[in-house]
């Protein structure tokens, strides 16, 4: 028990310190808290011969909490009302993202002569952008009341709302494809019977939700929601669902309770903690050494979906009637990718092959510090950029919005 205790200890050590680099160096904590976590597990330190952070079951499940508490805040910032409201512009602007990027990324894992599972893993790592560092970013540099703002937060929207399709589907393919094709179907209809069922919770049961949340004392609130959203996250796991979309339809349901804010004002500390730990056991299961093996894949990825997702989110801001420089700034402002990516890469890793075992969550640990420090500075130099790309119009051009 001593044991167990120091290793927590020095994993939250850990966290700390990453956390106070980020800082220090204006960067994400997402990519440092990855980078420490390989450097304090057993596949770094372990080998130096100095204490380390073993990649045990306890951990695992403080870092699927992490996991579900990330789309359950996720899914906090949806309602279906909002959604029709502007789904329009969204779903144009989304399916130019999601035609570019998903298809570039099958495509590199198909070259690289992987299996079409595989290469759909690596698909979706290379598909969604960090709505955390995006968000994050955009409140730092101040675009956040700027005209960009708007299709960039509505693309990412589109993307979660994809990904959470798309995890149902994947999980179903990687946790239920050694039965063949009758185990996969299988598998995909107990997933969407379950979140059909979750989807007529949201659509239908605001009240219950309101009534559940219904009380004064802050202790039993939170107990309350984390006795719904657990559970529930569990319960998907166990019929082969994600249990990260799971908790995204519940974050949908108790958006519309009235407690929305509340909610956040007392979890958001919880969540943070959580997913601090899954970053870190991201890095614990990574052999840096297997990022050798990851060094054509991460860069032809780098090389090509950089570029992919500026050019796709140029031409979603074009679809919001935005100028050219606001539109550039768009698909800049979308190709830092975080949480989501390290979320699919996770899911690999529970996979039968060598490659999603090894080869993907290696990829992805090193795909995410790239892309996400690059991207970040991509943002902050979107000068340079709009210099650079759109060198040949008028400088003088006054910058509305619109052209």
């Amino acid at each position: 028990m001593a044991a167990a205790l120091l290793e927590f200890g020095y994993l939250f050590v850990v966290v700390a310190l990453t956390g106070a680099a980020a800082l220090r160096l204006g960067l994400s904590v997402i990519p440092l808290y990855v980078v420490g976590g390989v450097a304090a597990g057993p596949y770094v330190a372990g080998r130096l011969g100095v204490p380390y952070i073993a990649d045990g079951e306890v951990i695992a499940l403080l870092a699927e909490l992490g996991i579900v508490l990330l789309l359950f805040f996720l899914g906090l910032e949806f309602s279906l009302d909002r959604l029709r409201a502007s789904g329009s512009k969204i779903g144009r602007a989304g399916v130019i993202d999601l035609g570019v990027n998903l298809p570039l990324g099958i495509s590199i894992g198909l070259g690289l002569g992987w299996s079409l599972v595989e290469a759909l893993l690596l698909g979706g790592i290379v598909y969604i952008s960090s709505s955390a560092i995006v968000t994050k970013t955009l409140i730092d540099l101040g675009w956040i009341a700027d005209p960009e703002s708007e299709p960039i937060l509505g693309t990412l929207v589109f993307e979660d709302l994809a990904i959470a399709v798309y995890l149902a589907v994947v999980t179903s393919l990687v946790l239920g494809g050694e039965g063949g094709f009758m185990a996969v179907g299988r598998s995909l209809a107990i997933a969407f019977g379950f979140l059909g069922l979750l989807f007529v919770a949201v659509r239908y049961g605001t009240r219950l939700f309101a009534r559940v949340l219904d009380i004064g004392n802050q202790e039993a609130f939170v107990l309350r929601v984390l006795a719904v959203v657990v559970p529930v996250s569990g319960a998907a796991l166990a019929l082969g669902v994600s249990e990260a979309v799971a908790a995204f339809f519940v974050g949908m349901g108790f958006s519309t309770s009235g407690h929305r804010e509340r909610i956040e004002d007392l979890l958001i500390p919880v969540r943070d903690v959580f997913a601090a730990v899954f970053f870190v056991w991201i890095g614990l299961g990574t052999d840096p050494a297997l990022l050798v093996a990851a060094v054509v894949p991460l860069t032809l990825a780098v090389v090509l979906t950089t570029p992919a997702k500026v050019i796709s989110g140029y031409f979603g801001g074009r679809t919001y009637g935005l100028s050219a420089h606001r539109s550039l700034r768009v698909g800049v402002g979308l190709v830092p990718r975080g949480e989501f990516s390290l979320v699919i890469a996770a899911l690999a890793a529970s996979g039968t092959t060598p490659v999603m075992r090894e080869v993907i969550p290696a990829f992805a640990v090193g795909y995410v510090f790239v892309m996400s420090a690059l991207g970040t500075v991509l943002m902050q130099r979107s000068d340079l950029v709009e210099r650079l790309v759109l060198r040949d119009e008028s400088a003088g051009v006054e910058e509305n919005g619109t052209e």
